[in-house]
């Protein structure tokens, strides 16, 4: 595994306005991958010049600058607009997808429910699958006794990697993802073919909002910010 020149992104202390990937006057600092890793950015543009690349990149762009009010004004101050699900739905439809894929925990089946009827106002045709598809049982994949959730009772395993085949065999163009565990949605990622975004991810804490525990790491959540 390689140890030198590591992106380090996250450990810059520059100001983001002078920071060499936003201004082209900007500065590096050290573990900098615009001016550390070249060779890559100059493979990364290639692919953006392949035309199914470069047209959703293109569109998530558009996309982007879009949730965005009052662009024009001088100074501008950001001003946000739009619910990522809204998001979802107007990037699916600037790409002229019509299928979609619902990939969504058992734990949140009442929002999938929910989740799916907007979907179809939008004009979509949905293929949903929940995380237990397929009844496997978790002894199938050697899950003890004292490691199911409830412990003496039958427990289907949750099952990405048929999730996945499932949306492949619909041939859906856009997945979805609603709730799925850590590591189950990392194996949806690894076996889905069609693109795939996340609605929202397992928190099972903080109400699915995991970036509640990152602002809260100093104090109610400290215990959590240091093994």
């Amino acid at each position: 595994m390689k140890k030198a020149n590591l992106s380090n992104c996250a450990g810059c202390t520059l100001p983001v306005l002078e920071r060499v990937c936003i201004s082209a006057k900007g500065k590096a600092s050290k573990g900098c991958p615009t001016v550390g890793k070249k060779d890559l950015v100059g493979v990364a543009r290639k692919h953006y010049k392949k035309p199914a690349v470069g047209e959703f990149a293109r569109q998530a762009s558009i996309q982007e600058a879009e949730c965005y009010a009052g662009r024009g004004k001088k100074p501008y101050i950001m001003h946000p607009t739009k619910p990522r699900l809204l998001e979802i739905c107007e990037f699916a439809q600037k790409m002229r997808y019509k299928r979609l894929g619902l990939i969504f925990c058992a734990g949140l089946r009442k929002e999938a429910a929910m989740v799916n009827n907007i979907l179809k106002n939008h004009g979509f045709e949905i293929v949903s699958v929940i995380c237990k598809a397929g009844a496997v049982p978790k002894e199938e994949i050697g899950v003890q006794e004292n490691q199911k959730i409830n412990i003496g009772e039958d427990e289907s395993m949750c099952n990405p990697i048929l999730q996945a085949l499932v949306a492949n065999d619909a041939q859906t163009e856009l997945n979805i993802l609603l709730g799925l565990c850590v590591g189950h949605d990392s194996l949806f990622f690894k076996y889905a073919k069609a693109p795939t975004t996340v609605l929202a991810v397992k928190d099972r804490v903080t109400g699915h909002n995991p970036l509640a525990a990152v602002y809260s790491a100093g104090s109610y959540y400290a215990w959590a910010s240091k093994p």
